[in-house]
């Protein structure tokens, strides 16, 4: 997108965690809402791992990189189908798991060792942290934050409500 554009789209933030099972239950929801609004709504994947994930940070750098790689949804929704076997197996799940999509493994792997999406990782976190994310999945659209990690019911109805609104505002 060029920076020349008067209405930037509506940015929803899915502050999203790769070892939690209330995220994978969330992918539904993410898969409504990418198919409702298309190109209309930018959804943006955020980081929190948690600690009590142990594989979770590594997660994060991992999806950073598959993001680079040009599969980012992709690569977080295969992950997150096998949240209890990388809680168990780690990163080599996570490298497997690029194979498998055909993204470069041997980088995904380097990057996970060299740690080049750490910084990326680690503001998302403490920048989630800062407007109050204390679980995942979280949904920021509008100003309004929805803490999707009690409770997923009505969440995505609230979510779609505030993006047609927030599009429909657009000039």
């Amino acid at each position: 997108m060029s920076h020349t554009d008067p209405s930037p789209r509506p940015v929803l933030d899915v502050w999203c965690e790769l070892q939690c099972p209330d995220c994978r239950t969330a992918l539904g929801d993410l898969r409504a809402l990418r198919d409702r609004f298309q190109d209309a709504l930018d959804i943006r994947l955020r980081h929190f791992p948690l600690e009590r994930h142990r594989h979770a940070h590594a997660a994060a750098q991992a999806a950073e990189e598959a993001i680079a790689q040009g599969r980012g949804w992709p690569y977080v929704e295969a992950v997150l189908e096998r949240t209890e076997e990388l809680g168990t197996r780690g990163e080599p799940l996570l490298v497997e798991v690029a194979r498998e999509l055909g993204l470069d493994a041997e980088e995904m792997d380097t990057a996970l060792v060299d740690g080049r999406h750490i910084l990326i990782v680690d503001a998302d976190q403490a920048e989630g942290k800062a407007i109050g994310v204390t679980g995942t999945p979280t949904y920021v659209i509008g100003g309004e934050r929805l803490d999707g990690g009690k409770s997923q019911e009505g969440l995505r109805e609230r979510v779609e409500e505030i993006a047609a609104r927030l599009i429909s505002e657009r000039p």
